[in-house]
């Protein structure tokens, strides 16, 4: 395998030390190829196909028996049964958490409960390299109801006679083993080519920011608004959609926004926006005060089902309009970290933007006002980068080590 380098020229797998990183999205695949100093060596994507796929259960070993479960499913019929078992404002406690999915599919009539086990989308994908089943990691695993602080699974969960489909949960970057025989040879990677446990799409995109203090966080400026604050402490509270990921011996505390590009796409065409964003001065304050929304409703760092979006009153001047929303949505951001820091997470120091708001200079510096901290673009934000920290911190285990 000679994948491409950034220069033109193709290198050998097997004369480097090298570290692949794979970021499945939801309308394709990424990776990036990295060395042991973070320099990208290759990266690349490409689009799934336009096929539909459908399951058909099975018993073959690690054959799925039903239609995957996506992120954003509510599975809202388990969530009474959730409720009664978890401790109030638990992350859990949500209709489209992993434990409300599980325990849907467990009350339905599928015939091979006594055979399956629960796999996250990458413990699948990782599976098909490794060979090994029923291997997580604790931030994929955190929605089932996994605690990574004690590094186990509560008791409340344990007693559950689902319980037996959870998987075994290592560390994101753990090694898990060597890679398939049969993908080695057909991809003619190293005989000692070892696969590590994963993470979450966001995760991997906060690592890949380089933000590994606690005090750094990274703000994503896209359809919405979400960030990401590395933390001493831990904060848990599903009444704002908060809670914490692990990363070694800190946390990352979350939360995310309905407010963000989409409003921006209702009201502007991209070109309008950076005509206008031109002649913004971002060191003027608005005296517009919006919340704007893209619909009725909001879940960080209010959350308020019926909020209604507030875009009045429309100036005459677009340039002011458009000044007074991202004024706004910098507002937002500042009142999300500010909430954070009430609930007892380290307070926010420096963060670094990703997504395509990230790209308007204008908004950046409005935001390092409103925020009253420094703020600067991401040098890296795939995933896929992010992946290839986790392999390259993996790889430094020794063969012995593996799990």
């Amino acid at each position: 395998m000679t994948p491409t380098s950034e220069n033109g020229g193709d290198f050998d797998l097997q004369s480097k030390q090298l570290y692949l990183g794979l970021d499945f999205g939801t309308s394709g695949a990424r990776f990036v190829i990295i060395d042991k100093h973070g320099v990208i060596y290759a990266e690349g994507k490409r689009d799934y196909p336009q096929t539909t796929v459908r399951f058909v259960p099975q018993i073959t070993t690690g054959e799925p028996l039903c239609q995957p479960f996506l992120y954003n499913t509510n599975c809202s019929d388990a969530l009474p049964i959730v409720q009664s078992i978890a401790p109030e404002n638990h992350t859990v406690v949500s209709g489209s958490s992993t434990l409300s999915k599980l325990i849907s599919w467990w009350i339905s009539t599928d015939p091979h409960k006594n055979s399956a086990l629960l796999m996250h989308q990458a413990d699948w994908l990782l599976y098909l390299l490794h060979g090994k089943l029923g291997v997580s990691d604790y931030n994929n695993a955190l929605k089932v109801g996994y605690d990574p602080e004690a590094e186990s699974y509560p008791s409340w969960l344990l007693k559950q006679p689902y319980a037996q489909l959870l998987p075994t949960v290592k560390a994101p970057g753990t090694s898990v083993g060597f890679i398939k025989e049969d993908i080695r040879l057909h991809f003619d990677f190293p005989k000692d080519c070892i696969i590590c446990t994963g993470t979450t799409d966001s995760i991997a995109a906060f690592l890949a920011a380089g933000a590994s203090q606690p005090g750094k966080a990274v703000t994503s400026l896209g359809s919405t608004l979400a960030i990401k604050l590395l933390s001493t402490s831990r904060i848990e509270d599903s009444r704002f959609g908060v809670y914490s990921h692990r990363l070694d011996d800190k946390w990352l505390v979350g939360g995310a926004s309905n407010t963000g590009g989409a409003v921006l796409r209702q009201i502007f065409t991209d070109s309008q926006l950076d005509e206008l964003s031109e002649q913004i001065n971002p060191e003027e304050p608005s005296s517009l005060d919006y919340y704007p929304l893209p619909a009725v409703g909001e879940r960080f760092p209010v959350a308020d089902p019926n909020m209604m979006p507030r875009l009045q009153p429309r100036p005459d001047n677009d340039v002011e309009f458009l000044h007074g929303i991202l004024e706004s949505i910098a507002r937002i951001e500042a009142r999300g970290y500010g909430l954070l820091k009430e609930l007892g997470a380290t307070e926010v120091e420096e963060v670094y933007s990703a997504g395509g708001g990230a790209r308007n200079e204008k908004w950046m510096k409005i935001r390092e006002r409103v925020l009253g901290v420094t703020v600067s673009r991401a040098p890296q934000t795939e995933a896929a980068y992010g992946a290839a920290l986790l392999a390259l911190k993996g790889a430094t285990k020794s063969p012995s080590q593996l799990y």
